[in-house]
């Protein structure tokens, strides 16, 4: 994780979904159909945020994931009270929406997350961080 004097640089893209809340379009996203093993990092600050045991298939058209590592995602409720906003619990950076009561895993969350608000290591190894929010 980099510290906040280190945070990567954004592009334009990047910082209107990442700074200022916005949302890429459906199936558009590089990371939307990677499903090898590894771990997703915040773009911003590269904080752990996902395994790739925890992403998939969803059909939503972004990367799907039905579970965060332990203390890396808070998660906040819209201004309407609709949706609950995930963010990165180290940078805020948006990562996108959590939603519940979808059946899609035995879980029943899915954390919709924008592909460009992610980085992904590939064989990257969420050992020794915690698993599960």
């Amino acid at each position: 994780m980099l510290s906040k004097d280190n945070w990567n640089p954004l592009s334009t893209e990047e910082k209107r979904v990442i700074l200022n809340k916005g949302t890429e379009m459906p199936f558009t996203g590089e990371l939307n159909d990677v499903y090898v093993e590894g771990v997703f990092v915040c773009r911003q600050c590269e904080q752990p945020l996902y395994s790739s045991t925890d992403k998939f298939k969803s059909g939503c058209g972004w990367p799907s994931f039905d579970d965060e590592l332990k203390g890396a995602v808070d998660k906040i409720i819209d201004a309407d009270g609709r949706r609950v906003e995930i963010i990165c619990s180290n940078c805020k950076g948006h990562l996108g929406h959590v939603f519940k009561g979808e059946e899609f895993t035995p879980k029943n969350t899915r954390h919709c997350v924008n592909s460009v608000s992610l980085k992904f290591i590939r064989g990257g190894s969420t050992k020794g961080i915690a698993q599960g929010g």
